[in-house]
């Protein structure tokens, strides 16, 4: 009886997949002879492409030169060639593929049309015999369970000949057109791009399927960027403060507003011109017009009324899984990646059995994958940055039913399911990168999450009326976390909206997505008919974006000033501590306006009257004692201004224009404070007097100041501390 000596040849398309397939079939030796050989199997490889199709002069010499006489350039059939780089390479698998002993020859390129191609161009050029025993391995992930799936299961060749046709007919495509348009171009136009550069050489206009027409998206954008006109449009947000919280609403003139279909609107919700803004602004801050009072409008509060306030529940599902595209455009966000970087990270990651394959653009799993996905899981369980959660779904077996959910569907994938992590491999991680580190990161979350439950908001709307106007808020409130608990990343950066999620003024033009559980609460108290305060606070005017108008407005006599900020709490920006110009001073517009870096900075509304008593605050905590002495040293060894220079002997500012000043800073053109209009000194110096850091050689110039009226001025609480009447917007 003669001993079988058939062999079967494995062929992979690189070195480094070869070499994973021989350790599963336990075949070992030097990779230096160009393939490895055991007494039952043979693994090689190729090196990508061994062969290419000819250009035109390999046709007929007399095409290198180009013309357009020549063109079009139909081959009536198509001539193939090795490529230099690699013809040592081609003659071992030649060789190998044609070998009397082989009787079996497994395809084992990557699994798709590229992979296919590749080794059929070899077939071809190899002349191997038709009636061979040929095979498809057709695998997903390079891990030694898909490996082993892949040879039991592997599919005659034939049965692969139409992605193989698909292959060819792409391929003579992108060559006949790089070949006829870019020799015709570079032949029209060629001369004329030339004379516009100038250097005196030739220039070649390529032409490729994809490349063309991607460029010339990027050109007609660039176009439309450059040739794009601002149009300048003025928008009103409102402020509105219930219970010590404050949201944001932006106007809009729906029926019954005053501006309802006005020529004035560029849209609904914005205006053309600035000015036509700033009127509906100076309307929505009068309370009355007080004829008796000499025009003067005293505080007497701003009411709003909540017109509707609508709640329904949300439900966010996890996204789908990532597909090459996906990952590449999230690589892109998060990492500034190109799409060939992306590629090129997770292709390392996929020979490192990392992850699944990755050029695929199917974004959920087979039924097969499906019923074994636990595996992955468990696997993942050993990744400490995620151990936690892979833990959490074995353990409430969420992952039993997701063949039934979306992220499950064989009719939605081609050649291979979504990007997801084998769990196995994690060695390897020690020997990445930090990027591609993250980006393995990125894919297990993404993965994970289709296990999780949705993410559950209260999406709530509020239409708020203050006269014939309204103004209209939308919050997101996240109830229940679901699967952004572990959505982000543990190396991302919290994102800026998040900062802005925590103003207290919003812009309603956008839903508000929020955490701050004051907001949560305060939205939740809110119901149609209530009473809000309605504040209003300065804020610059630029096109396309907010104007608000100034808080002061229509809320204190003209004359009278307001406050001198001394300082404000660090733990909280609401409270106040500073030294006023009339007791019970509400000091509302401050907020925000007025932060730690700008104390000490005056805030009159028009020209102060006279001098009026003042209201001295708490003592300073130590560090914010600390950091007002460091900025009374710096201003004291300033040199003085302008406007110290003018100053009289006794200290007091010079006169100036009638002005009306509006709450610090922001309302300038240039980013400085407003300055200050104040020819009745002495209500000044008695307040800066007050103020330890005032400039220590300006004071024995200044009258003694008077003193606080502590008892009669100043409400205190039941320990007798000063106490603040500050309400928030």
């Amino acid at each position: 009886m003669g001993i079988n000596m058939d062999k079967y040849l494995f062929i992979a398309e690189k070195p480094s997949v070869a070499k994973e397939f021989a350790k599963v079939l336990g075949v070992a030796g030097s990779q230096g002879k160009g393939y490895l050989e055991s007494e039952r199997y043979i693994v090689t490889w190729c090196v990508g492409h061994l062969v290419t199709m000819s250009y035109p002069d390999v046709y007929d010499p007399a095409l290198k030169k180009w013309s357009l006489n020549t063109l079009p350039f139909l081959p009536a059939s198509f001539l193939y060639e090795l490529i230099p780089d690699v013809k040592k390479q081609f003659k071992i698998v030649e060789g190998l593929l044609n070998r009397k002993d082989v009787t079996r020859i497994y395809v084992c390129t990557d699994s798709g049309r590229e992979g296919e191609y590749i080794y059929r161009l070899v077939d071809q050029m190899a002349k191997v015999p038709a009636d061979k025993d040929k095979r498809r391995v057709w695998i997903d992930s390079q891990t030694e369970e898909e490996i082993q799936r892949g040879i039991r299961e592997a599919k005659p060749l034939s049965e692969y000949d139409n992605l193989s046709a698909s292959a060819y007919l792409r391929a003579k495509e992108d060559y006949l057109m790089g070949i006829n348009f870019s020799r015709v171009l570079s032949l029209k136009y060629g001369p004329a791009v030339m004379n516009y550069l100038k250097n005196g050489k030739w220039v070649a206009i390529s032409v490729g399927r994809v490349m063309t027409c991607v460029l010339g998206m990027v050109v007609k954008r660039e176009r439309e960027i450059r040739s794009f006109v601002k149009t300048p449009f003025y928008r009103v947000l409102g402020h509105f403060s219930y219970s010590g919280t404050g949201f944001g609403g932006e106007w809009r003139a729906v029926e019954g507003s005053a501006y309802f279909k006005s020529p004035l609107l560029y849209k609904e919700n914005g205006f053309k011109e600035k000015e036509d803004a700033k009127v509906l602004c100076q309307a929505l801050g009068t309370v009355a017009d007080d004829s008796s009072n000499n025009g003067l409008f005293p505080y007497t509060g701003n009411k709003a009324v909540i017109e509707k306030a609508e709640r329904k529940k949300e439900k966010k599902t996890p996204p789908l899984l990532f597909n090459l595209a996906e990952l590449q455009n999230t690589c892109s966000k998060l990492f500034k990646t190109s799409p060939d970087e992306t590629l090129k990270i997770v292709q390392e990651l996929y020979e490192k059995k990392l992850v699944t394959y990755p050029r695929t653009d199917a974004r959920v799993l087979s039924t097969a994958v499906a019923k074994e996905i636990k595996k992955n899981i468990s696997g993942l369980c050993n990744y400490q940055v995620i151990s936690t959660y892979a833990g959490n779904i074995l353990q409430n077996e969420s992952y039993k039913n997701i063949a039934r959910t979306r992220y499950v569907n064989d009719k939605q994938i081609t050649d291979h399911y979504a990007i997801i992590p084998t769990g196995q491999g994690l060695g390897a991680l020690r020997s990445l990168d930090l990027r591609s580190s993250r980006i393995y990161e990125v894919i297990v979350r993404r993965f994970l999450c289709i296990f999780y439950p949705p993410a559950e908001y209260m999406k709530t709307s509020i239409v708020t009326r203050h006269g014939k106007e309204q103004f209209f808020s939308n919050f997101k409130v996240l109830v229940k976390q679901g699967y952004l608990e572990l959505a982000t990343a543990s190396f991302a950066k919290k994102e800026a909206a998040d900062k802005n999620n925590r103003e207290e003024a919003g812009d309603g033009n956008q839903e508000q997505e929020t955490f701050d559980e004051n907001l949560i609460n305060m939205v939740k108290q809110l119901k149609k008919g209530m009473e809000v305060d309605f504040v209003q606070r300065n804020m610059p005017v630029k096109n396309g974006e907010v104007l608000v108008t100034s808080g002061l407005d229509g809320k204190y006599p003209k004359g009278l000033p307001v406050a001198r900020v001394q300082a404000v709490a660090p733990s909280d920006y609401t409270q106040f501590m500073a030294v006023s110009a009339t007791p019970l001073v509400d000091l509302t517009h401050l907020e925000e306006a007025l932060l730690l870096e700008k104390t000490g900075v005056e805030v009159y509304y028009d020209e102060p009257a006279e001098p009026l008593p003042e209201i001295v605050g708490p003592p300073l905590p130590p560090k914010l004692e600390k950091i007002r002495h460091q900025k009374a040293n710096e201003k004291a060894n300033e040199e003085p201004g302008p406007q110290e220079a003018a100053r009289p002997e006794n200290g007091a500012r010079k006169p100036a224009a009638r002005q009306s000043v509006l709450p610090a800073n922001n309302n300038s053109e240039n980013g400085q404070a407003p300055a200050v209009s104040q020819p009745n000194a002495p209500a000044a110096n008695a307040v800066q007097d007050e103020i330890p850091s005032a400039r220590p050689r300006e004071r024995a110039a200044r009258p003694q100041a008077q003193p606080a009226r502590e008892n009669a001025a100043v409400p205190r609480n039941a320990e007798g501390a000063p106490k603040w009447r500050v309400i928030t917007p």
